[in-house]
Protein backbone atom coordinates (compact mmCIF):
# COMPACT_ATOMS: atom_id res chain seq x y z
CA UNK A 1 0.00 0.00 0.00
CA UNK A 2 1.55 3.68 -1.07
CA UNK A 3 0.60 6.54 0.97
CA UNK A 4 -0.61 9.09 -1.69
CA UNK A 5 -0.83 12.91 -1.09
CA UNK A 6 -3.29 13.95 -4.32
CA UNK A 7 -2.69 17.28 -5.22
CA UNK A 8 -5.46 18.22 -7.83
CA UNK A 9 -9.02 20.21 -8.51
CA UNK A 10 -12.78 18.85 -7.60
CA UNK A 11 -14.09 21.82 -9.05
CA UNK A 12 -15.13 23.53 -11.23
CA UNK A 13 -16.59 20.55 -13.27
CA UNK A 14 -13.66 19.89 -16.16
CA UNK A 15 -11.27 17.18 -17.67
CA UNK A 16 -8.94 17.22 -14.61
CA UNK A 17 -11.50 16.89 -12.30
CA UNK A 18 -13.36 14.10 -13.94
CA UNK A 19 -8.97 12.59 -13.95
CA UNK A 20 -8.62 13.35 -10.11
CA UNK A 21 -11.79 12.06 -8.62
CA UNK A 22 -11.75 8.66 -10.76
CA UNK A 23 -8.24 8.25 -10.21
CA UNK A 24 -7.78 8.51 -6.23
CA UNK A 25 -11.40 6.64 -5.98
CA UNK A 26 -9.92 3.42 -8.19
CA UNK A 27 -6.66 3.82 -6.04
CA UNK A 28 -8.31 3.53 -2.65
CA UNK A 29 -9.91 0.55 -4.21
CA UNK A 30 -7.19 -1.13 -4.29
CA UNK A 31 -6.50 -0.16 -1.11
CA UNK A 32 -4.02 3.06 -1.32
CA UNK A 33 -4.21 5.59 1.13
CA UNK A 34 -5.30 9.05 -0.54
CA UNK A 35 -5.50 12.35 0.80
CA UNK A 36 -6.80 15.05 -1.32
CA UNK A 37 -5.32 18.06 -1.35
CA UNK A 38 -7.23 21.13 -3.23
CA UNK A 39 -8.29 24.62 -3.62
CA UNK A 40 -11.47 24.78 -2.06
CA UNK A 41 -11.50 27.36 0.65
CA UNK A 42 -11.42 30.97 -0.82
CA UNK A 43 -9.15 33.27 1.27
CA UNK A 44 -10.46 34.85 4.30
CA UNK A 45 -11.03 38.99 3.46
CA UNK A 46 -7.68 41.13 4.04
CA UNK A 47 -8.03 42.47 8.23
CA UNK A 48 -9.89 38.86 9.03
CA UNK A 49 -8.21 37.25 11.86
CA UNK A 50 -8.03 33.87 10.21
CA UNK A 51 -4.94 33.37 8.67
CA UNK A 52 -5.31 29.57 8.41
CA UNK A 53 -6.20 27.90 5.05
CA UNK A 54 -9.59 25.96 6.47
CA UNK A 55 -10.72 28.88 8.63
CA UNK A 56 -10.16 26.69 11.91
CA UNK A 57 -11.94 23.50 10.74
CA UNK A 58 -12.75 21.51 13.61
CA UNK A 59 -11.19 18.91 11.13
CA UNK A 60 -7.98 20.68 10.87
CA UNK A 61 -7.89 21.92 14.75
CA UNK A 62 -7.77 18.55 15.47
CA UNK A 63 -5.28 17.23 13.41
CA UNK A 64 -3.24 19.93 14.65
CA UNK A 65 -3.54 18.65 17.96
CA UNK A 66 -2.88 15.51 17.57
CA UNK A 67 -5.89 13.79 17.80
CA UNK A 68 -8.00 11.81 15.68
CA UNK A 69 -7.38 10.09 12.32
CA UNK A 70 -5.45 12.25 9.75
CA UNK A 71 -7.62 14.06 7.30
CA UNK A 72 -8.69 12.36 3.88
CA UNK A 73 -8.84 15.82 2.14
CA UNK A 74 -7.01 19.14 2.64
CA UNK A 75 -8.16 21.95 1.45
CA UNK A 76 -5.93 25.45 0.38
CA UNK A 77 -7.20 28.94 0.12
CA UNK A 78 -7.13 30.43 -3.14
CA UNK A 79 -7.88 34.22 -4.68
CA UNK A 80 -9.00 33.07 -8.03
CA UNK A 81 -10.45 29.66 -9.78
CA UNK A 82 -11.90 28.74 -12.79
CA UNK A 83 -11.41 25.81 -15.54
CA UNK A 84 -8.44 27.01 -16.71
CA UNK A 85 -6.56 28.22 -13.63
CA UNK A 86 -6.06 28.74 -9.75
CA UNK A 87 -4.61 31.88 -7.88
CA UNK A 88 -4.02 30.87 -4.57
CA UNK A 89 -3.84 33.11 -1.61
CA UNK A 90 -0.27 34.07 -0.18
CA UNK A 91 -0.96 31.51 2.47
CA UNK A 92 -1.99 28.73 0.25
CA UNK A 93 1.72 27.08 -0.05
CA UNK A 94 2.25 27.29 3.84
CA UNK A 95 -0.56 25.42 4.57
CA UNK A 96 0.51 23.08 1.71
CA UNK A 97 3.98 22.44 3.35
CA UNK A 98 2.20 21.84 6.85
CA UNK A 99 -0.38 19.53 5.63
CA UNK A 100 2.65 17.85 3.84
CA UNK A 101 4.43 17.62 7.01
CA UNK A 102 1.26 16.20 9.22
CA UNK A 103 0.37 13.74 6.51
CA UNK A 104 3.92 12.93 6.04
CA UNK A 105 2.83 10.57 2.20
CA UNK A 106 5.07 8.51 0.67
CA UNK A 107 4.46 10.77 -2.49
CA UNK A 108 3.27 13.76 -3.67
CA UNK A 109 0.81 13.63 -7.26
CA UNK A 110 0.21 17.04 -8.52
CA UNK A 111 -2.57 16.68 -11.03
CA UNK A 112 -1.40 20.31 -12.12
CA UNK A 113 -4.24 23.07 -11.76
CA UNK A 114 -2.11 25.86 -13.67
CA UNK A 115 -1.62 27.40 -10.88
CA UNK A 116 1.74 29.71 -9.42
CA UNK A 117 1.84 26.80 -6.98
CA UNK A 118 2.89 24.05 -9.61
CA UNK A 119 6.45 25.74 -9.92
CA UNK A 120 6.84 25.76 -6.36
CA UNK A 121 6.65 21.90 -5.52
CA UNK A 122 9.57 20.68 -6.77
CA UNK A 123 11.63 22.74 -3.93
CA UNK A 124 9.03 21.71 -1.57
CA UNK A 125 9.22 18.23 -2.17
CA UNK A 126 12.97 17.80 -2.61
CA UNK A 127 13.11 19.93 0.95
CA UNK A 128 10.69 17.17 2.63
CA UNK A 129 12.15 14.31 0.94
CA UNK A 130 9.53 13.37 -0.90
CA UNK A 131 8.82 11.96 -4.26
CA UNK A 132 6.97 13.76 -6.30
CA UNK A 133 4.66 13.03 -10.05
CA UNK A 134 2.89 15.42 -11.97
CA UNK A 135 0.27 14.69 -14.67
CA UNK A 136 0.23 17.50 -17.01
CA UNK A 137 -2.93 18.02 -18.59
CA UNK A 138 -2.43 21.42 -21.04
CA UNK A 139 -4.15 20.96 -24.50
CA UNK A 140 -1.95 20.97 -27.46
CA UNK A 141 -1.40 20.96 -31.07
CA UNK A 142 1.95 19.51 -32.26
CA UNK A 143 1.81 21.39 -35.33
CA UNK A 144 1.36 24.79 -34.36
CA UNK A 145 -1.77 25.54 -36.87
CA UNK A 146 -3.83 27.83 -35.01
CA UNK A 147 -3.62 30.56 -32.56
CA UNK A 148 -5.15 28.87 -29.77
CA UNK A 149 -2.44 26.03 -30.39
CA UNK A 150 0.37 28.63 -30.15
CA UNK A 151 -1.28 29.79 -26.83
CA UNK A 152 -0.86 26.49 -25.63
CA UNK A 153 2.51 26.04 -26.34
CA UNK A 154 3.70 29.25 -24.37
CA UNK A 155 2.27 27.23 -21.58
CA UNK A 156 4.59 24.38 -22.32
CA UNK A 157 7.50 26.32 -22.48
CA UNK A 158 6.71 27.98 -19.29
CA UNK A 159 6.30 25.01 -17.25
CA UNK A 160 9.34 22.95 -19.01
CA UNK A 161 11.77 24.00 -16.83
CA UNK A 162 9.66 23.62 -13.72
CA UNK A 163 8.43 19.72 -14.95
CA UNK A 164 12.06 19.08 -15.41
CA UNK A 165 12.96 19.11 -12.15
CA UNK A 166 9.89 16.46 -10.87
CA UNK A 167 10.73 12.96 -10.62
CA UNK A 168 7.98 11.89 -12.87
CA UNK A 169 5.84 13.92 -15.35
CA UNK A 170 2.59 11.87 -16.68
CA UNK A 171 1.78 12.57 -20.17
CA UNK A 172 -1.48 11.14 -22.19
CA UNK A 173 0.23 10.32 -25.72
CA UNK A 174 4.04 9.91 -27.54
CA UNK A 175 3.31 13.02 -29.38
CA UNK A 176 3.11 15.14 -26.08
CA UNK A 177 6.14 13.54 -24.23
CA UNK A 178 8.14 14.58 -27.51
CA UNK A 179 6.98 18.19 -26.99
CA UNK A 180 8.17 18.32 -23.96
CA UNK A 181 11.00 16.12 -24.45
CA UNK A 182 12.07 19.17 -27.30
CA UNK A 183 11.44 21.85 -24.46
CA UNK A 184 14.08 20.02 -22.11
CA UNK A 185 12.52 17.62 -19.78
CA UNK A 186 14.18 14.42 -19.77
CA UNK A 187 12.95 11.49 -21.27
CA UNK A 188 13.19 9.10 -18.37
CA UNK A 189 11.56 11.73 -16.48
CA UNK A 190 8.53 11.26 -18.74
CA UNK A 191 5.93 8.59 -18.35
CA UNK A 192 3.14 7.83 -21.31
CA UNK A 193 0.14 6.87 -19.63
CA UNK A 194 -3.10 7.69 -21.39
CA UNK A 195 -6.58 8.41 -19.68
CA UNK A 196 -8.64 5.52 -19.06
CA UNK A 197 -12.04 5.44 -18.40
CA UNK A 198 -14.21 2.63 -16.69
CA UNK A 199 -15.59 0.68 -19.47
CA UNK A 200 -18.47 -1.13 -17.36
CA UNK A 201 -19.78 2.63 -15.90
CA UNK A 202 -19.81 4.16 -19.29
CA UNK A 203 -21.23 1.59 -21.63
CA UNK A 204 -23.63 1.23 -24.56
CA UNK A 205 -27.20 0.89 -23.87
CA UNK A 206 -28.67 -1.92 -22.27
CA UNK A 207 -31.39 -4.45 -24.14
CA UNK A 208 -33.66 -3.10 -20.89
CA UNK A 209 -33.12 0.78 -20.47
CA UNK A 210 -33.08 2.55 -17.55
CA UNK A 211 -35.71 5.10 -16.61
CA UNK A 212 -33.34 8.14 -17.40
CA UNK A 213 -32.42 6.62 -20.73
CA UNK A 214 -36.34 5.75 -21.52
CA UNK A 215 -37.47 9.19 -20.92
CA UNK A 216 -34.47 10.72 -23.28
CA UNK A 217 -35.87 7.92 -26.18
CA UNK A 218 -39.04 9.16 -25.63
CA UNK A 219 -38.40 13.16 -26.02
CA UNK A 220 -35.93 12.85 -29.20
CA UNK A 221 -38.00 9.73 -30.85
CA UNK A 222 -38.14 10.15 -34.46
CA UNK A 223 -34.65 12.17 -34.70
CA UNK A 224 -31.12 10.98 -34.83
CA UNK A 225 -29.03 12.32 -32.02
CA UNK A 226 -25.76 13.86 -32.92
CA UNK A 227 -24.10 15.62 -29.52
CA UNK A 228 -21.15 17.56 -28.36
CA UNK A 229 -20.19 17.49 -24.49
CA UNK A 230 -17.97 19.43 -22.99
CA UNK A 231 -16.87 23.37 -22.40
CA UNK A 232 -17.62 26.06 -24.58
CA UNK A 233 -14.65 28.14 -25.29
CA UNK A 234 -12.93 29.33 -28.08
CA UNK A 235 -10.70 26.17 -27.98
CA UNK A 236 -13.23 23.78 -28.42
CA UNK A 237 -14.27 25.60 -31.86
CA UNK A 238 -17.57 25.19 -31.41
CA UNK A 239 -18.46 27.74 -33.60
CA UNK A 240 -17.05 25.85 -36.69
CA UNK A 241 -19.26 22.62 -35.89
CA UNK A 242 -22.48 24.68 -35.55
CA UNK A 243 -21.77 26.59 -38.92
CA UNK A 244 -21.15 23.45 -40.72
CA UNK A 245 -24.75 22.08 -38.94
CA UNK A 246 -26.43 25.49 -39.97
CA UNK A 247 -24.90 24.51 -43.66
CA UNK A 248 -26.75 21.43 -43.93
CA UNK A 249 -29.47 21.47 -41.50
CA UNK A 250 -29.61 16.90 -42.06
CA UNK A 251 -32.83 16.45 -41.86
CA UNK A 252 -34.43 14.54 -39.13
CA UNK A 253 -31.37 15.07 -36.75
CA UNK A 254 -30.72 17.09 -34.15
CA UNK A 255 -27.44 18.61 -32.21
CA UNK A 256 -27.62 18.51 -28.67
CA UNK A 257 -24.95 20.50 -27.48
CA UNK A 258 -24.22 19.61 -23.68
CA UNK A 259 -21.98 21.82 -21.54
CA UNK A 260 -21.49 25.22 -20.92
CA UNK A 261 -18.79 28.23 -21.03
CA UNK A 262 -18.60 31.93 -22.13
CA UNK A 263 -18.80 31.42 -25.54
CA UNK A 264 -22.77 30.11 -24.83
CA UNK A 265 -24.90 33.63 -25.36
CA UNK A 266 -22.63 34.48 -28.78
CA UNK A 267 -23.09 31.47 -30.16
CA UNK A 268 -26.70 30.29 -29.25
CA UNK A 269 -29.32 31.65 -31.66
CA UNK A 270 -32.90 30.97 -30.22
CA UNK A 271 -35.69 29.61 -32.41
CA UNK A 272 -33.35 26.55 -34.03
CA UNK A 273 -35.50 23.61 -33.73
CA UNK A 274 -32.60 21.37 -34.48
CA UNK A 275 -30.18 22.37 -32.25
CA UNK A 276 -30.47 21.95 -28.68
CA UNK A 277 -28.39 24.19 -26.01
CA UNK A 278 -28.75 21.25 -22.78
CA UNK A 279 -26.45 23.25 -20.65
CA UNK A 280 -23.87 21.70 -17.85
CA UNK A 281 -25.11 18.53 -16.90
CA UNK A 282 -24.43 17.80 -13.52
CA UNK A 283 -25.63 14.21 -13.30
CA UNK A 284 -23.28 10.95 -13.98
CA UNK A 285 -26.35 8.92 -14.43
CA UNK A 286 -27.53 11.24 -17.28
CA UNK A 287 -24.51 12.17 -18.73
CA UNK A 288 -24.35 8.34 -19.79
CA UNK A 289 -27.97 8.05 -20.88
CA UNK A 290 -26.76 10.77 -23.48
CA UNK A 291 -23.92 9.11 -24.94
CA UNK A 292 -25.96 6.47 -25.05
CA UNK A 293 -28.67 7.68 -26.79
CA UNK A 294 -26.51 9.44 -29.15
CA UNK A 295 -25.88 8.44 -32.39
CA UNK A 296 -22.51 10.81 -33.18
CA UNK A 297 -20.37 12.46 -30.95
CA UNK A 298 -18.36 15.66 -32.76
CA UNK A 299 -15.37 17.20 -30.51
CA UNK A 300 -14.34 19.79 -33.27
CA UNK A 301 -11.14 21.03 -31.19
CA UNK A 302 -8.30 23.03 -32.05
CA UNK A 303 -6.44 22.01 -29.29
CA UNK A 304 -6.78 18.88 -27.11
CA UNK A 305 -4.44 16.91 -24.29
CA UNK A 306 -6.74 12.88 -24.32
CA UNK A 307 -10.39 13.92 -24.42
CA UNK A 308 -11.69 12.49 -21.73
CA UNK A 309 -15.16 13.02 -23.00
CA UNK A 310 -13.89 11.41 -26.26
CA UNK A 311 -13.23 8.23 -24.54
CA UNK A 312 -16.47 8.28 -22.65
CA UNK A 313 -18.37 8.43 -25.67
CA UNK A 314 -15.96 5.55 -27.53
CA UNK A 315 -17.01 3.45 -24.35
CA UNK A 316 -20.46 4.14 -24.77
CA UNK A 317 -20.34 3.13 -28.13
CA UNK A 318 -20.96 6.21 -29.99
CA UNK A 319 -19.62 6.83 -33.18
CA UNK A 320 -16.61 9.44 -32.87
CA UNK A 321 -15.29 12.22 -35.22
CA UNK A 322 -12.74 14.17 -33.68
CA UNK A 323 -10.51 16.61 -34.99
CA UNK A 324 -6.46 15.55 -34.99
CA UNK A 325 -5.57 17.82 -32.07
CA UNK A 326 -3.63 16.29 -29.12
CA UNK A 327 -3.80 12.92 -28.95
CA UNK A 328 -7.15 12.08 -30.21
CA UNK A 329 -6.23 11.68 -33.41
CA UNK A 330 -4.45 9.04 -32.27
CA UNK A 331 -7.17 7.53 -30.19
CA UNK A 332 -9.63 7.03 -33.32
CA UNK A 333 -6.60 6.28 -35.66
CA UNK A 334 -6.81 2.85 -37.92
CA UNK A 335 -10.84 3.07 -37.78
CA UNK A 336 -11.89 3.78 -34.51
CA UNK A 337 -13.43 6.94 -35.67
CA UNK A 338 -13.37 9.58 -37.83
CA UNK A 339 -10.29 11.92 -37.98
CA UNK A 340 -10.19 15.58 -39.43
CA UNK A 341 -7.85 18.14 -39.64
CA UNK A 342 -7.94 21.38 -36.78
CA UNK A 343 -7.82 23.35 -40.30
CA UNK A 344 -11.34 23.86 -42.44
CA UNK A 345 -13.31 22.12 -39.99
CA UNK A 346 -16.60 23.59 -41.25
CA UNK A 347 -15.46 22.44 -44.49
CA UNK A 348 -15.06 19.21 -43.93
CA UNK A 349 -17.71 18.54 -41.37
CA UNK A 350 -20.32 19.56 -44.28
CA UNK A 351 -18.89 16.89 -46.28
CA UNK A 352 -19.24 14.40 -43.35
CA UNK A 353 -23.10 15.50 -41.70
CA UNK A 354 -25.26 14.49 -44.88
CA UNK A 355 -22.97 11.08 -44.90
CA UNK A 356 -23.39 10.06 -41.32
CA UNK A 357 -26.94 11.05 -41.60
CA UNK A 358 -27.80 8.78 -44.47
CA UNK A 359 -25.53 5.72 -43.48
CA UNK A 360 -26.97 4.67 -40.46
CA UNK A 361 -25.08 1.06 -40.55
CA UNK A 362 -21.51 3.21 -40.66
CA UNK A 363 -22.11 4.75 -37.51
CA UNK A 364 -23.10 1.65 -35.95
CA UNK A 365 -20.32 0.26 -36.93
CA UNK A 366 -17.67 3.09 -36.10
CA UNK A 367 -19.56 2.82 -32.65
CA UNK A 368 -18.77 -0.76 -32.19
CA UNK A 369 -15.27 0.05 -33.05
CA UNK A 370 -14.89 2.73 -30.63
CA UNK A 371 -15.84 0.97 -27.91
CA UNK A 372 -13.28 -1.84 -28.99
CA UNK A 373 -10.28 0.39 -29.08
CA UNK A 374 -10.73 1.52 -25.65
CA UNK A 375 -11.26 -2.22 -24.19
CA UNK A 376 -7.84 -2.42 -26.35
CA UNK A 377 -5.93 0.47 -25.20
CA UNK A 378 -7.63 3.19 -22.70
CA UNK A 379 -9.37 1.36 -19.96
CA UNK A 380 -9.27 2.70 -16.15
CA UNK A 381 -8.00 -0.71 -15.43
CA UNK A 382 -4.82 -0.38 -17.24
CA UNK A 383 -3.87 3.41 -16.55
CA UNK A 384 -4.13 2.17 -12.70
CA UNK A 385 -1.86 -0.48 -13.46
CA UNK A 386 0.58 1.39 -15.11
CA UNK A 387 -0.01 4.32 -12.09
CA UNK A 388 0.91 1.57 -9.68
CA UNK A 389 4.45 0.10 -10.95
CA UNK A 390 5.06 3.98 -11.31
CA UNK A 391 4.83 4.47 -7.71
CA UNK A 392 6.20 1.67 -6.88
CA UNK A 393 9.56 2.48 -8.97
CA UNK A 394 9.38 5.66 -6.80
CA UNK A 395 9.14 4.83 -3.46
CA UNK A 396 11.56 1.85 -4.15
CA UNK A 397 14.58 4.21 -5.35
CA UNK A 398 16.17 7.28 -4.00
CA UNK A 399 14.20 10.72 -4.90
CA UNK A 400 16.25 12.31 -7.95
CA UNK A 401 17.62 15.54 -7.30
Amino acid sequence: MVQIAWLGKKSPFCGNVTYGLSTTESLRRRGHAVHFIHFDTPAAPLGSPLGRADGGSPQAVAARAGGGELEPEVTLPYLVKSQVYTIPSPGAQRELRESLERIRPDLVHASLTLSPLDFRLPDLCQQLGLPLVATFHPAFDASLRNLSAGTQQLTYQLYAPSLARFDRVIVFSELQAELLERLGVRRERLAVIPNGVDNDLWSPAPRTPGPVLSDLRRRYAGRRVFLYMGRITTEKNLEALLKAWRLVRPAGCVLLIVGDGPLRASLQNPGEPDVEWWGFEASLERRIALLQLAEVFLLPSLVEGLSLALLEAMAAGTACVATDAGADGEVLEGGAGIVISTQGVTTQLRTLLPVLRDQPVLTAELGRRARARVIERYTLTRNIDALEQLYTDLTRAPVVA
